[in-house]
């Protein structure tokens, strides 16, 4: 019984200062969350243009890739100059003169958050964060005694939630 009793505090205790850590993080992710599900629109976007000058006589792939425009198409040649949706590439000197719809600085860093990879410097604090968030899910079933109604409830939550999501997910 003092066993039970001392998972049930250690996971209290923890999930408790553990969620005051993640505070600031956890609004920061949900912030960068939201704004990218808007990613295909330009919301809160502006546009910034550039002037660079790339190799020249790129195929519109290596165009695309270097100026990092997806799905980068040459609409039109007149001589030298290609000219695509954003810009136009003159192709003997490698001149670029294009715009591009961007997020603000500080809004693109935090975009920048669900998207890092292991090679990022970031990616260690996105593996705490997703850790931390599955302990979170793991020490929620310690906050209440398994025979209340609380936690039984509790538990019809968590099935209708991962129905739901599954649900969602094969859609």
């Amino acid at each position: 019984m003092d066993k039970i009793k001392d998972t049930r505090s250690f996971m209290r205790v923890t999930h408790r200062y553990l969620g005051y850590f993640l505070a600031g993080i956890m609004t920061v992710y949900a912030l960068s969350g939201i704004l990218l599900v808007y990613r295909d629109t330009d919301f809160l976007k502006k546009e910034k243009k550039y002037d660079k000058t790339v190799a020249a006589h790129l195929s519109e792939k290596e165009l695309g890739k270097e100026l990092k425009i997806k799905g980068l198409e040459i609409e039109k040649t007149e001589g030298n100059i290609q000219h695509f949706k954003q810009g136009t590439y003159d192709s003997a000197t490698g001149k670029a003169v294009y715009t591009k719809k961007e997020l603000p600085f500080a809004l693109d860093k935090m975009v920048k958050l669900h998207k890092s990879q292991s090679k990022d410097a970031i990616s260690p604090l996105s593996v705490f964060f997703g850790v931390s968030l599955l302990f979170f899910v793991i020490s929620s079933f310690w906050m209440f005694n398994p025979k209340t109604k609380a936690f039984k409830r509790g538990i019809k939550f968590t099935i209708a939630g991962l129905i739901i999501s599954v649900i969602l997910l094969l859609i």
